[in-house]
């Protein structure tokens, strides 16, 4: 036991030896440009989770006969109360039109039951009877359409027969995916043939999150849904989760940072690196993170970003490294905690 003793302190000291000789070594390689990972990270799953648990708890996905929407096809017994001869039994034209007695072509394509009553009731007061009571009775419907495309989990074509709002329909579709933005545009059909197209721009974070209920706009019949893809930076190096990462909303070098675990026990607060790629190519810009807290909460990620963590060797070395003892042998073991 004395011997091997003996010889474990004498090899302190060249193990010792050979690590600063190693250090210095080190010192005079050059840090490498940091490569895009290869392995994706989703770090915005439990904010999506999140989002979707607010976005199922402000949607109502079931549906009320009342607000069924009136459109082609449709079969319609109208009865006006104070005149029979003026009942009619129509059908909802591909123009979404119905054709009455003494009204002629009358418009009730994406309207409700209901609507479509007092419209017919207005219609018939301003020129033939004065205070008229309409009823209609759905005999045939056929329901209308709505789409869903881009980042939402079940993309397609769904039914929409009765009035729903833009977060009941994206809850038709599953809920947003993890690659979802915060931007959702609805293209919308023109009330007539004539009409052009309207296009509607939503954002999601200030209508869920910050509780914007106007943003929370009636969706049509023939509507298209689009929710759009969140851009996505990449965060390498000395951080506990590297990977990449979507940008859902404005988010700062800090968040950054934050969103992929934070500096590794053996990073070097010196060395962040970001990586932007601008018009005259790629650009590097190197942050202390103890000393430019400025930077760090100020300057936000833009898409394609890559931040890269430099490791401290001696950091690396006092989480990689070990001593393996046993008889007969004694040496040093090393286990790079990076990789």
């Amino acid at each position: 036991m004395k011997a091997i003793r003996a010889k474990v302190i004498t090899l302190i000291p060249a193990f010792c030896l050979f690590m600063i000789g190693f250090a210095g070594c080190a010192k005079q390689q050059t840090t490498a440009a940091p490569d895009i990972p290869e392995t994706v990270s989703y770090a915005n799953a439990e904010r999506t989770e999140k989002l979707n648990n607010q976005l199922f708890a402000s949607a109502s996905i079931a549906s009320d006969p009342s607000d069924y929407l009136l459109g082609p096809g449709d079969l319609l017994e109208v009865k006006v109360l104070e005149a029979e001869k003026l009942d009619a039994i129509v059908r909802v034209s591909s123009r979404g039109e119905v054709s009455l007695p003494l009204l002629g072509e009358v418009y009730v394509k994406g309207k409700t039951a209901s609507e479509a009553e007092a419209q017919i009731e207005d219609m018939y007061r301003e020129s033939y009877i004065r205070n008229p009571h309409v009823t209609i009775f759905l005999q045939e419907h056929h329901s209308q359409r709505i789409t869903l495309v881009g980042q939402v989990k079940n993309p397609g074509t769904y039914d929409y027969p009765s009035k729903q709002r833009l977060l009941d329909a994206i809850a038709l579709a599953g809920g947003l995916n993890e690659q979802a933005g915060y931007t959702v545009y609805v293209r919308r059909p023109g009330e007539s043939p004539e009409e052009e197209h309207q296009s509607l721009l939503v954002d999601l974070d200030q209508l869920i999150n910050q509780g914007n209920e106007n943003l929370n706009v009636l969706i049509h019949g023939g509507d298209t849904i689009f929710v759009t893809e969140a851009g996505s930076y990449y965060v390498d190096g000395a951080v506990r989760k590297p990977g990449q990462y979507f940008i859902k909303h404005a988010l700062t070098i800090k968040q950054a940072l934050l969103a992929a675990g934070g500096l590794a026990p053996y990073a070097n607060p010196e060395k962040l690196i970001l990586v932007r790629k601008t018009d005259e190519g790629m650009k590097e810009i190197l942050i202390n993170v103890e000393e430019d807290r400025h930077t760090l909460e100020t300057m936000n990620m833009a898409e394609d970003d890559i931040l890269y963590v430099g490791a401290s060797f001696w950091g690396k070395l006092i989480h990689g490294g070990g001593l393996r003892i046993g008889l007969p042998f004694f040496g040093v073991d090393y286990r790079d905690p990076h990789r």
